[in-house]
């Protein structure tokens, strides 16, 4: 007896190791795919601030709180059903996708940087008018909600490239873990950014000169914050876009792109840092295909004739009047 239960607690200690393994492996993969769609989350880090321009104070917290709701379903209850179904009975349609949601993240990106340097960034003239208390606050959290939904889709669809020859069972337990780590994540970051205004506030009106001044700190410097995440939110866009759109060539047959950034980085081998170099080099070649391939696209869109009939639409991030 003792023998049989020596071995049933061995093999026990076996599949422990297993599972651990296997919990090890799935976590490896879920910090892959979520690195992988890093380029979106800055980017939907840097919007959503936007939405809450204008709100009470005390209203900010629960506006976001609504909006994570609103997320969270997005991506467990529409995105990641529709994504299983694609990678189990249509795994060759990721590519293609890949490669639109690629195009879109040049196009949004250069289409940023395009209305920066011919000063039409200017929208406020043209958004609409909105409604009064709770009405306002349901209108920002439907424009932020559908804004998250095109954003997740690309988060889960990049997520589901990186994990699509995984076990079924596996390939979900990854893809759950990423919609709740980069939801959590990105909203949690937001709740920070939209707060730190109001705890500069209190900290400004302490007697103590140091916290005061602090207080003072963070207060002039949360505007320049924001703009800094909204640029690198650009460039990660145009960067992760520009990588999708080459790696996506390569897969459909066309591998000179990728062939030639692969030639680029060999020229950094036996350097020192070598691996950083050999990673600035992709990333500095995927930015430059991304902003080119980005501006033909924007041009493009600007002489198709409905482009000029959405001029001036923007996302509705005017301020919500206050009751």
């Amino acid at each position: 007896m003792a023998a049989g239960l020596a071995a049933l607690l061995d093999d026990m200690a076996t599949l422990a190791r297993m599972a651990m393994a296997n919990l090890d492996d799935v976590a490896a993969a879920a910090g892959k795919a979520s690195a992988k769609a890093a380029g979106v989350v800055i980017d939907d880090t840097a919007v959503t601030p936007q939405y809450l321009h204008g709100l009470r104070p005390e209203r900010e917290l629960p506006i976001i709180k609504r909006i994570t709701l609103g997320s969270l379903r997005n991506k467990l209850l529409i995105i990641l059903p529709l994504a299983l179904v694609l990678s189990q009975f249509a795994p060759w349609l990721i590519t293609p996708l890949l490669m639109v949601g690629g195009c879109y993240l040049c196009f949004e990106g250069m289409e940023k940087v395009w209305e920066k340097l011919t000063h039409h960034t200017d929208h406020a003239a043209h958004q609409p008018k909105l409604a009064r208390g709770k009405a306002g606050e349901d209108q920002v959290v439907r424009s932020a909600v559908f804004t998250d939904l095109i954003l997740s889709t690309e988060i889960m669809v990049i997520a589901l490239s990186e994990v699509s020859e995984e076990a079924f069972a596996a390939r979900t337990i990854i893809l759950v873990i990423v919609a709740l780590a980069i939801t959590f994540l990105v909203y949690g970051v937001v709740a920070i950014i939209v707060k730190m205004d109001d705890i500069g506030l209190h900290f400004a009106a302490r007697d103590q000169r140091a916290t005061a001044a602090f207080g003072r700190f963070l207060v002039a410097a949360m505007p320049r914050v924001l703009t800094g995440i909204g640029v690198v939110g650009t460039l990660a866009m145009v960067w992760v876009g520009g990588h999708i759109f080459v790696v996506g060539l390569a897969d459909l047959g066309w591998a000179l792109p990728v062939e030639t950034i692969g030639h680029l980085e060999a020229l950094t081998t036996g350097w020192v840092a070598a691996g950083f170099f050999t990673w600035l080099v992709n990333t500095a070649a995927s930015l430059l295909i991304g902003a080119v391939w980005g501006l033909l696209l924007v041009w493009g869109w600007q002489l198709l004739p409905l482009s000029d009939s959405d001029d001036g639409a923007a996302p509705v991030v005017s301020q919500v009047e206050r009751t």
